[in-house]
């Protein structure tokens, strides 16, 4: 299989799942096209945006060789209690396995109870690797809880996407608030975390954080001042591009460096964006950082 460009990050909600989220009457649900979700305002869907033939077709005209969907974490599918995430989380998985090229998927699992068996068995699939909610790795009791997911990756030489969660209610906020305040804070919180608690237990985990990681590693010089050391570069701790643009990825290279970014658009929720930092950049963030963090001679097709 080619060695062409990724995108580790896009939406695809394959017809299984639209037809789990129709039958429920409780959030996360749709009515008709209407997504409706705690914590956030009723969302209309555009029916384009989950048609994987003009969805393939965006992929192809991207000139990406693999697109990479995930279950949309701030559904709170992975919340749910194990009766009622399951069915959401298999009919994820049997739609995204019926994708056509050039879609991949990453895995999905319940973090309400945790069961490494039934993980294993979504990890048995022709998945990238597991995606997990950010509020399910924010503190040292989430990385215990989590621990025997993450082991399993680490055992499979797999790696671990980490993706915004479900937003907290928030009375009279703006339909745009819980992308700005508690998906940011949500990365935050995760990409710390991992330094301090998940890093130590899980030293082989390759694992990549959505949207810059909420912009987490430009703190480095604050986290130096306060004693947590001198940002020292993990080179298997990946974050990507999702929904930012020049100057918030210049300032991610300024201090990460180049080898760690890989090219996320969260699309539908986005589109690619020229990130102005040169050729060689472009190609690191869309080819050569993405086939590090997948880190597999063959790269997973869902079709």
């Amino acid at each position: 299989m080619s060695r062409g460009p990724v995108d580790v990050h896009q939406h695809l909600w394959g017809a299984p799942l639209i037809e789990a989220l129709r039958a429920r009457r409780t959030p996360p649900f749709l009515d008709g096209w209407t997504l409706h979700l705690d914590g956030e305002p009723p969302y209309e869907v555009d029916p384009a945006d989950h048609d994987p033939a003009l969805r393939a077709g965006l992929a192809r005209a991207d000139g990406l060789g693999l697109a990479l969907v995930s279950l949309s974490t701030p559904l709170g599918a992975e919340w749910l209690p194990p009766g009622e995430a399951w069915p959401l989380l298999d009919a994820y998985h049997e739609g995204a396995a019926a994708l056509p090229e050039p879609f991949g998927a990453w895995a999905s699992t319940c973090v309400r109870k945790i069961d490494a068996d039934a993980t294993a068995r979504a990890l048995d699939l022709p998945v990238a690797g597991l995606q997990l909610p950010a509020t399910a790795l924010a503190d040292a009791d989430g990385y215990d809880r989590c621990a025997p997911l993450l082991d399993l990756l680490q055992e499979r030489d797999l790696p671990l996407f980490v993706h915004p969660g479900p937003a907290p209610a928030s009375s009279g906020a703006p339909a745009w608030w819980a992308a700005l305040v508690p998906y940011v804070q949500q990365m935050h919180a995760a990409w710390f975390a991992f330094r301090a608690h998940g890093r130590p237990r899980h030293p082989r985990l390759r694992v990549c954080f959505a949207m810059l990681a909420g912009l987490a590693p430009l703190h480095g010089e604050r986290l130096a001042a306060r004693g947590g050391g001198r940002g020292t570069v993990d080179p298997d701790a990946f974050v990507e591009t999702s929904s930012y643009g020049p100057r918030a990825a210049d300032s991610a290279v300024r201090a990460l460096g180049v080898d760690v970014i890989v090219h996320g658009t969260d699309r539908p929720y986005a589109a690619p964006r020229d990130l102005a930092l040169g050729e060689a950049a472009h190609h690191a963030f869309r080819v050569t950082n993405p086939h590090r963090l997948l880190k597999r001679e063959e790269r997973p097709h869902a079709g």
